[in-house]
C-alpha cells in the first residue's frame, strides 16, 4: 500500500516537471518588443510573446538605454514598468528624455530575451501662456482683456488722512463764519465793569442796613420816651 502511494507521487511529480516546461514554452522562448514613441518624454514600448503576440504577465526585467543622435549625451539605464494608458501589453520609464532627438534601445532578459530600437523626438514644450496681468491699484488697464482703468479703493490711513482734511477744511470754513473771538482788552474791560458792579451793590447793601439800623434805634428811643411819660 505505501509503496502504490509513493508510486503514485513520484510519477505525479514527474508529470509536473515535464508539464511545466511545456507550459513555459507555450508562448516561445523570445519576446517581441517595439518601441512606440515616448509620452512626455517617457519612453513607451509594447513587449509580447514572439510565438502568438500575447502579452507578457510576469514582470519585465529591461533597461532602457537612449543617446543623442551627435553621441554627445546618454540617459540611462532605466527600468520598464506597466503602462496603464496602454494595457496588456503597454510598458514605459518613470524616468523622462528632455527635448531633442534619441536613438532609443530597450533590452529585455527576463522571462525571455528580446530587443527593440526606435529613434525618438522629444519635442519642446512652451509654457502655458499667462491669462494676464490683470489691473493693477494705480488703474493700469489689463493688457489680455483691455478692460477700462481699474479706481484703487482708499486705504484706511488715505480714508483718514481725507477724513482729516475735510474735517480741518470745515473747521476752517465755520470758524471763519463764526463771529470773532473777544480780544483781551474787550474781556479786561468786561471783568473791570463787573467789579464796579459788585462794588456798587456792596455800598448800597451797606446803606440800606445802615438806614435799617438807625430806624430801629429811632424807634426804641420813641418807646422809652412814651413809657417814661
Amino acid at each position: 500500500m505505501r509503496i502504490r502511494i509513493a508510486l503514485s507521487a513520484t510519477l505525479a511529480a514527474l508529470g509536473l516537471m515535464f508539464l511545466l516546461p511545456a507550459a513555459a514554452h507555450a508562448h516561445g522562448d523570445t519576446l517581441k518588443v517595439v518601441v512606440t514613441g515616448q509620452r512626455t518624454g517617457h519612453v513607451t514600448a509594447d513587449i509580447t510573446w514572439e510565438n502568438d503576440g500575447d502579452a507578457v504577465d510576469e514582470t519585465v526585467a529591461a533597461t532602457v538605454n537612449a543617446v543623442s543622435v551627435d553621441g554627445s549625451r546618454t540617459m540611462g539605464p532605466w527600468r520598464l514598468v506597466r503602462d496603464p494608458a496602454a494595457a496588456p501589453a503597454g510598458w514605459t520609464t518613470a524616468e523622462a528624455l528632455p527635448p531633442g532627438t534619441w536613438k532609443v534601445s530597450v533590452e529585455v532578459g527576463f522571462p525571455a530575451l528580446g530587443k527593440g530600437e526606435l529613434e525618438v523626438g522629444v519635442p519642446v514644450v512652451d509654457p502655458a501662456p499667462t491669462t494676464g496681468a490683470g489691473t493693477t491699484a494705480t488703474g493700469t488697464t489689463d493688457s489680455a482683456t483691455g478692460g477700462t482703468p481699474a479706481v484703487s479703493a482708499p486705504t484706511p490711513a488715505s480714508a483718514s488722512a481725507s477724513g482729516s482734511g475735510s474735517g480741518s477744511g470745515s473747521g476752517s470754513g465755520s470758524g471763519s463764519d463764526a463771529a470773532p473771538a473777544p480780544s483781551g482788552t474787550q474781556a479786561a474791560s468786561g471783568g473791570e465793569g463787573a467789579a464796579v458792579w459788585w462794588t456798587t451793590a456792596g455800598v448800597a447793601a451797606t446803606a440800606l442796613a445802615g438806614a435799617g439800623v438807625g430806624l430801629l434805634l429811632r424807634r426804641r428811643r420813641m418807646r422809652g420816651a412814651c413809657r417814661t411819660s
